[in-house]
């Protein structure tokens, strides 16, 4: 992947510009025959047009018709451990690639290296979500849409991120804890029933329930690509 650079734009524009006025004397000669006459006509080519261009471009920035503006979000979708979350933020990723989007997925697995010392308590899931949404928030402003998938349990570190972000979506993944607990696929569960995991949402620990969220997902009775569709729907005001 490339990426043009402002030296090389100047340099094709000035290319470009010489050959075209190149081009006029070359016709005006052809059909006047006076050297003079073809300079002085290319000169004042390269002037008028200049000053066109510069008039057309400043018109044509205040002109909003044919012009699509991206709203950039963050949606932040939590739920218990097992109940979908990564799943179906890979698929509203993949999605809004699809559409050109710049997008970026941040979950527990990708923000790992960033934020490698995270405990177990409210204090230190709080301080975790805190700092993964100041950085969505920061993405959110360079014109890049998030997708997070935390569990994120407490509704103040959530709160939280919703006051930092410009538009934040919040999804709520709603399957009841007897289905997240049978799927269970590391061992998560069976390790907080044993005692082994302390403070964990939903056996040690309270999973504070979002009280309005802006969209709720069942997966235990809906599959991945209408839940995702749902999501799109949602969204769409953004894109």
């Amino acid at each position: 992947m490339f990426r043009e650079t402002k030296a090389r734009s100047l340099l094709k524009t000035l290319s470009w510009r010489f050959w075209a006025t190149l081009t006029t004397i070359g016709l005006v000669l052809l059909f006047v025959g006076e050297t003079a006459i073809a300079l002085s006509i290319g000169g004042l080519e390269v002037i008028l047009k200049m000053i066109i261009y510069f008039v057309h471009e400043r018109v044509w920035d205040k002109i909003k018709v044919g012009r699509h503006e991206y709203k950039p979000f963050v949606l932040w979708i939590t739920g218990l451990s097992g109940s979908g979350k990564t799943s179906l933020a890979k698929s509203v990723v993949e999605r809004l690639k699809k559409d050109g989007l710049k997008v970026e997925h941040l979950d527990g697995e990708t923000v790992r290296d960033l934020f490698p010392e995270t405990g177990f308590t409210k204090k230190d899931i709080d301080q975790h979500i805190e700092r993964v949404g100041y950085l969505a928030s920061k993405l959110e402003k360079h014109g890049i849409f998030v997708v997070a998938s935390f569990l994120s349990p407490y509704k103040e570190s959530r709160d939280f991120v919703k006051k930092i972000c410009n538009n934040f979506i919040e999804v709520y993944i709603n399957t009841p804890l007897e289905i997240c607990e049978k799927r269970d696929p590391n061992g998560l569960y069976k390790k907080a029933r044993a005692g082994v995991l302390d403070n964990f949402p939903g056996i040690s620990a309270v999973y504070e329930k979002p009280d309005n969220p802006d969209i709720i997902i069942d997966t235990a009775n809906t599959g991945i690509e209408e839940n995702t569709n749902k999501i799109i729907e949602k969204v769409s005001k953004y894109l």
